[in-house]
């Protein structure tokens, strides 16, 4: 059964651009369109329940203690979460995501402990980048073609396609486009270095059509990372960074609404409201919207969905406890991944760079946004690939 452990992790990869629509599990209003409907969405759903099962069984049969650095701080993750949701504000949504975020953990275990498997690296990274680009490509031509109306109008034709929102569009593409470009840099196989290469190409244009403002900073937070390792020359980064502040300040308001530049300052008031109110456990994970109108200001924005910052949202839905656990994950990710960077091979560096470079990305998009689909869906899994490709096993899989 341990030979099939390649075609799964490929086939969750794939599965990532359908996990924004599980938000329709919370029940409450959200900003967008999901194009799914509800019985494709709990068959994806239960599809990744069934493959954390078998990964789960394929990890109790061939256990490796020293290959899960990761484990220990992602399960204080999770047991912050899973407090939070069970005390807080709805159980039932905050149990859902919950259970989410530990088919995340399963999901990141299970790349540390297999990758180095015949075809896994190959297979897994192949079918991230495949899905990707399909799913960039469909979100173009639904901007071409100004399809379904609906989603057109209310996202003011920026790109979307099956994400819900533009921004969690360009939160996943911000992870995907640094890892395009490192495969298509190190793979032996024609293939897949077309793959990758076809993913970068459609990949930027999809990120330009989302005019996330966010999403442009964190992709040029993400260039500057991959420059400066790969150059060493922090002028360069510099200028990443640069046309990244130009682009933005150029086109501040493309396909905006002009009234929403400034809800955010509201927002993030409330946000500091309710912190202060719930400062240990949080009001659970997605509680954020149902609190924010009893502590709005009078002019703020009439709803919010999130805090509109990866880190307030996070304070505020996890509290001291879900804060102090990610901080944990975040420094025994970074020194974990600088001891492997130290011995690998410049092709594996370059890998696991790529897969760190759309962590930072994100990060610095997380600043003024929150994007589900990298929390749920890509943070654990893109540590586990940083930390993964950096041991090396990505030389000979690659082909």
């Amino acid at each position: 059964m341990r030979r099939c452990m390649p075609a799964a992790l490929g086939l969750i990869y794939m599965a990532v651009p359908l996990f924004p629509s599980f938000i329709t599990f919370t029940g409450v209003a959200f900003p967008g369109v999901s194009l799914l409907p509800g019985a494709a969405i709990v068959a994806v759903f239960a599809g990744c329940c069934i493959l954390a099962i078998y990964a789960l069984t394929m990890l109790a049969r061939y256990p490796v203690a020293d290959s899960q650095p990761l484990l220990a701080p992602l399960l204080a993750v999770f047991v912050a979460g899973l407090l939070a949701g069970c005390l807080g504000f709805d159980p039932r949504s905050g149990l859902v995501f919950t259970i989410i975020g530990g088919l995340g953990i399963v999901w990141s275990a299970s790349i540390l402990r297999f990758y180095g498997d015949r075809y896994a690296a190959t297979l897994l990274l192949g079918a991230f980048l495949l899905s990707g680009g399909i799913a960039a490509a469909i979100a173009i031509g639904m901007v071409a073609l100004r399809s379904p109306v609906n989603l057109y109008a209310l996202q003011h034709g920026r790109a979307t396609g099956t994400f819900i929102l533009p921004g969690e569009l360009a939160g996943y593409l911000i992870v995907l486009l640094p890892i395009a470009y490192a495969v298509g840099c190190v793979a032996r196989s024609r293939v897949l270095s077309a793959i990758a290469w076809s993913a970068l190409g459609i990949g930027l244009i999809a990120l330009a059509l989302t005019f996330s403002r966010a999403g442009w900073m964190g992709c040029a937070a993400a260039a500057a990372f991959l420059v400066a390792v790969r150059t060493r020359r922090p002028a360069v980064s510099a200028a990443v960074i640069a046309a990244g502040i130009c682009a933005v300040g150029l086109l501040f308001n493309a396909h905006h609404d002009p009234s929403e530049d400034y809800t955010r300052l509201s927002i993030w008031q409330a946000a500091t409201q309710i912190i202060d109110r719930f400062p240990l456990l949080g009001v659970g994970p997605f509680n954020f919207s149902r609190l924010y109108a009893l502590v709005r200001s009078p002019d703020g924005d009439p709803t919010a969905f999130h805090a509109h910052s990866l880190y307030l949202t996070f304070f505020a839905e996890f509290g001291i406890v879900g804060v102090c656990a990610v901080g944990w994950t975040t420094w025994r990710f970074v020194t974990e991944l600088r001891r492997r960077l130290a011995t690998a091979s410049q092709q594996a560096a370059l890998l696991a760079c790529g897969a760190a470079a759309g962590l930072v990305g994100v990060a610095v998009q997380g600043l003024i946004d929150t994007v589900s689909v990298v929390i749920f869906g890509l943070w654990m899994p893109t540590m586990a690939l940083a930390l993964a490709a950096a041991r090396g096993s990505a030389d000979q899989a690659l082909e």
